[in-house]
Formats: C-alpha cells, sequence, structure tokens
C-alpha cells in the first residue's frame, strides 16, 4: 500500500514557502542591480491592531527594475492564513511580461505564479505566442495533477489581471506540493530571465506610454484587491493605505 504524504505543521509550511520567496529574491538581486526604497523601512516589520498578525514589506528598486516588492503576512505560530509576495515590474526599456509569485496558506498551500501581460493579447498575437505559448503546456499539465485543486478568484478584476497561462492552485501542506512550487517557481523566473536577456529594446517615442500603462496597472491592481477590506479590519484604514500604496509605488522614491 503507498503511504500517504504526511502534512507539515503551519510554521515549517509558512518558513518553506518564504524560504522559496528568498531563493527567488537572491537570483534577482545576482542580476539587477536592487536599491531598496527608504519609503518602506519602517514596514519591516509591522503588525495589526491587536498584535495577532504581523508583516514585512520591502520595496526596490533598479536601473531596470521600477518597482519590486518582496512582502509577507501572517502568524505562522498560531494561524493557518498566511500570504507572502514577490512581484517585479520593469521598466519601459524592454517590454517582457512583469513577473508575479504568490504564495501563501490557507491552511493548505496557495501558489499563483505568472507573467503579466504589457500589450493586449488578443491582437497582440507575437507578444502572445513568444511569451505564454511556451507555457501552455505546464498549465495544462498541472490541470492534471490529481494533487492540486484550481484556485479560481470570486473577484472578476482579478480573474481578468490573470493572464491565460497563470499557475494558481492549492494543495495539501506537504513535502511533495513544496517541492512541486518550488521547481514551478524556478522554471518560471529562469525562463523569465531569458527573457529579459533577450529583449529588444522598446523604441524611446513609445516608452513614455508603456510606463504609463505600467504604472496605471500597478496602481489598479493594488487598489482593486478584495482583501483591502480585510486589511483595514486588522491593520486600520491609515496602516492599509500605506500598505496599498507600498505595493504600487505610490509612497516610494523610486524615479518612475
Amino acid at each position: 500500500m503507498t503511504q500517504q504524504p504526511t502534512d507539515l505543521d503551519k510554521k515549517a509550511v509558512f518558513e518553506q514557502l518564504w524560504e522559496i520567496t528568498k531563493e527567488l529574491h537572491q537570483k534577482l538581486e545576482a542580476r539587477f542591480q536592487l536599491h531598496p526604497d527608504p519609503s518602506t523601512l519602517d514596514l519591516q516589520p509591522y503588525r495589526s491592531l491587536d498584535g495577532n498578525i504581523n508583516g514585512s514589506l520591502t520595496t526596490f528598486f533598479g536601473s531596470e527594475i521600477d518597482w519590486l516588492v518582496h512582502s509577507w503576512l501572517g502568524n505562522p505560530e498560531s494561524s493557518n492564513f498566511s500570504v507572502m509576495r514577490l512581484t517585479t515590474w520593469l521598466k519601459s526599456h524592454i517590454q517582457v511580461p512583469h513577473l508575479a509569485f504568490e504564495f501563501g496558506t490557507y491552511p493548505n498551500i496557495f501558489f499563483y505564479i505568472d507573467y503579466i501581460p504589457r500589450t493586449e493579447l488578443l491582437t497582440d498575437l507575437a507578444y502572445l505566442d513568444r511569451y505564454y505559448e511556451p507555457v501552455n503546456q505546464t498549465f495544462l499539465k498541472l490541470q492534471s495533477d490529481s494533487r492540486l485543486k484550481l484556485f479560481t478568484s470570486k473577484n472578476v478584476y482579478i480573474r481578468l489581471f490573470q493572464s491565460p497561462v497563470r499557475l494558481c492552485y492549492t494543495g495539501a501542506p506537504t513535502l511533495d506540493i513544496l517541492e512541486l512550487t518550488r521547481t514551478l517557481a524556478h522554471e518560471t523566473l529562469d525562463r523569465w530571465l531569458t527573457w529579459v536577456d533577450a529583449a529588444e529594446p522598446v523604441p524611446e517615442d513609445a516608452r513614455d506610454a508603456l510606463a504609463a500603462r505600467d504604472l496605471w496597472l500597478r496602481r489598479s491592481s493594488a487598489e482593486r484587491d478584495a482583501d483591502n477590506q480585510i486589511a483595514v479590519r486588522l491593520f486600520g484604514s491609515e496602516l492599509t493605505d500605506r500598505l496599498v500604496r507600498s505595493l504600487w509605488g505610490g509612497v516610494g522614491v523610486s524615479p518612475t
């Protein structure tokens, strides 16, 4: 009889997921020149009004990176809920998709791994073929993985924001799901880095429009997150506003 994998405790799962984000962040630091943004120094750490939920949010920018967010939120000692993000928004010198990772526990493992489009995929078929077709087989393979359950957001904007090949699933808190998450995340980042290195420059006269689109998308995705209402109850309106603005760079010194 095949032995069923043993569920890990919530703290161990949190630590492993956070370790994955740190591994990815180290790869980004090795490739890009990143400067910590001072606007979020006082968000390392922060806590809820009742002191039961902790978090940390760090932000970076650089010559090729417009805004990078590395954050976590939860209480792995006592809570089944946690969420962590590593989101990288490129500058407008190239048009490679932006890169999004989100991991968490609900209490099952959750992962969202995606390339954020920087053009209209319905009409820019060359962009679709170049950046999204290579991920389609992985997307289809995970659809048939019995260990995973497809996660579908109830928020129509979030579903629209995600790409057609987003990897967005939940799975049992086991070592094999953690390793699957780690493998998918590193494959996604490594592929993205090859795209960045091979990208053609965007014409100078098109960069302002692309930068404006990027900023609008970054801001709207942060402000329209349905979980912001929960954050207000946990952290109060003032801190929630700081956190939301930090996600899109509204309080930063990055020369966006």
